[in-house]
């Protein structure tokens, strides 16, 4: 194959592929087994019986109480603004604390806004410059009126992964609740409900090689909660609208798959992880991981090339049949500087030179060798075109 014909995708926390064991799953409920999960006769049946079947596995793999915690929803997105704004809306109507980090995804810091619309109080809590939040910060910030205390589980962007039982415990001694987005985590490291203590949690399909267009949201059993959507009172009146039964029953597919073969994997990608960040930052110079710090996710690179626009470098290895981020892709049209990146201290000139790679299940040691073929001779070329790059470091370049 000729290599402008190559097609090497590194961009799994964007998005994944789904798995044809998945697919295989969904079809059956795309095609001949259509009916609406609400009906009474057999068709609906049939889709009520698969639906509940996938509420109930997916229960189990997270070591859920009780298949009803598990309430399927549209998307991660969906899945955060229900919780945040759900909980906090039915815990505490009149108002109140709640707490987010400042590198949230912007699904939790959007509702967050809108809360300090409605008249509550939002600390948004800094992350170390390690990328992690530490527990200590969290516990200065609890008030007696804090009602929530939203974390994500593994960051999006730069992949480390925050110490979600200490918080949750520090949480609850001062009586708030406590969500985690774990759309990032979920079958990539172990995941329980129980042991992290959590009160909700935010799960998408299209993160493991499920479909896009479905997510879920765990909640505790007598967990305040007030639905967004309302009509036919569907999920136990926590999420009205017809349940999407083949998009359920490919998640909990999914899941099953990814903690089946989930310690093989990380140690596989973490491996190849390891493999682009020695790579890139040994073959270029003024060029450094944004955090090695541990605990950090199997998948997630994430680079600062210092000196060029991360955009050039997305498109120029775009050219060369190569997929990768210059940071989350929900705002990747934006021109700002990653949020993420500004909340653990990079300067905006150097945030604007990231690249995230994310790897994933048909990641390849090839992938990888070819694309610290392609990406230096990339950056090279750029700098020596770039007057910012001469002006900060010199002409010289590796």
């Amino acid at each position: 194959m000729d290599a402008t014909d190559r097609r090497v995708y590194l961009d799994y926390a964007a998005t994944t592929p789904i798995d044809e064991r998945v697919l295989e799953s969904m079809m059956p409920f795309l095609t001949t087994a259509y009916g609406n999960a609400n009906s009474l006769y057999s068709t609906g049946r049939e889709a009520y019986s698969a639906l509940e079947d996938a509420r109930e596995r997916i229960a189990k793999l997270i070591g859920a109480d009780h298949p009803n915690e598990i309430q399927f929803t549209g998307c991660g997105t969906e899945s955060d603004n229900a919780a945040l704004l759900g909980i906090v809306s039915r815990k505490s109507p009149q108002g109140g604390h709640v707490i987010v980090s400042s590198f949230e995804h912007h699904a939790i810091l959007e509702p967050a806004h809108a809360l300090e619309k409605r008249g509550y109080e939002v600390t948004y809590l800094a992350p170390r410059k390690s990328g992690h939040i530490a527990v200590e910060d969290v516990e200065a910030a609890l008030r007696d009126d804090t009602v929530l205390v939203s974390i994500m589980h593994g960051n999006n962007e730069i992949g480390t992964v925050q110490p979600i039982a200490e918080i949750a415990r520090v949480a609850h001694a001062r009586g708030a609740l406590m969500h985690t987005d774990a759309a990032q985590t979920l079958g990539k490291i172990p995941f329980d409900v129980n042991e992290l203590g959590i009160d909700a949690a935010t799960f998408s399909g299209h993160k493991i090689y499920a479909a896009k267009g479905i997510g879920a949201l765990y909640l505790r059993r007598g967990t305040p909660f007030e639905p967004l959507l309302r009509g036919g009172g569907q999920e136990f009146k926590k999420r009205s609208g017809t349940q999407n039964v083949p998009g359920a029953v490919g998640l909990a597919r999914a899941l099953e798959l990814m903690v089946e073969d989930h310690e093989e994997e990380s140690l596989r990608l973490s491996t190849l992880r390891d493999k682009v960040i020695e790579g890139v930052t040994s073959r270029l110079e003024n060029t450094v991981a944004t955090t090695l710090t541990e605990p950090r996710l199997p998948n997630i690179a994430s680079l600062l090339i210092k000196g060029v626009e991360g955009e050039a470098m997305l498109l120029q290895l775009d050219a060369k049949g190569i997929a990768v981020s210059t940071g989350s892709a929900c705002s990747s049209g934006s021109l700002e500087p990653s949020h993420v990146l500004l909340s653990i201290g990079v300067p905006p000139e150097i945030a604007h030179g990231s690249l995230r790679i994310s790897l994933g299940r048909f990641t390849t040691e090839e992938d990888i060798d070819y694309f610290l073929e392609v990406f230096p001779p990339i950056v090279e070329r750029l700098r020596s075109m770039s007057p910012v790059y001469e002006k900060m470091f010199g002409s010289s370049a590796k």
